[in-house]
């Protein structure tokens, strides 16, 4: 197999684009960190890390629950960019249970299939930012049609 070697653009900040839909904002009154939920530069976005938070700002109990928030919520971000799943080209998905890996990868395959399917990183962490949560995902898309 065969790589080339891509130059990274210069990164100018003047040209990134934050989702702008107050829809994608967090919810007045929910407790949200400093960030945006989508990042757009040229034709790449680049879709925070995403947990499975209803609209009320609840996570449910159970993994697959948080699961389809999650996935929920990243077509949220997605369809507001003018982008679906399919448009994804990365995704990294942080787990706190090893024993969620196969469900995960059942849900996945579901949610972002058929093949191709995007590259993907999944890592088992000792703690997300909510003791409650179960996953989190982050993702980049492409939009050049």
């Amino acid at each position: 197999m065969r790589f080339t070697m891509l130059r990274a653009p210069s990164f100018n900040p003047s040209k990134v684009s934050h989702a702008p839909d107050p829809a994608l904002r967090p919810t007045p009154g929910i407790n949200s960190p400093p960030l945006s939920f989508a990042a757009r530069v040229g034709d790449l976005l680049f879709v925070s890390g995403i947990p499975g938070f209803d609209d009320n700002g609840g996570l449910p109990d159970g993994f697959e629950a948080q699961f389809a928030l999650v996935v929920k919520n990243i077509t949220r971000v997605l369809t507001e960019a003018g982008a679906t799943v399919r448009d994804l080209v990365k995704v990294n998905v942080l787990l706190r249970r090893p024993a969620d890996v196969a469900t995960m990868n059942k849900l996945y395959a579901e949610a972002f299939g058929p093949a191709p399917y995007p590259a993907r990183t999944t890592c088992v962490v000792q703690a997300l930012p909510n003791p409650a949560m179960l996953i989190e995902i982050e993702a980049v898309a492409s939009l050049s049609k």
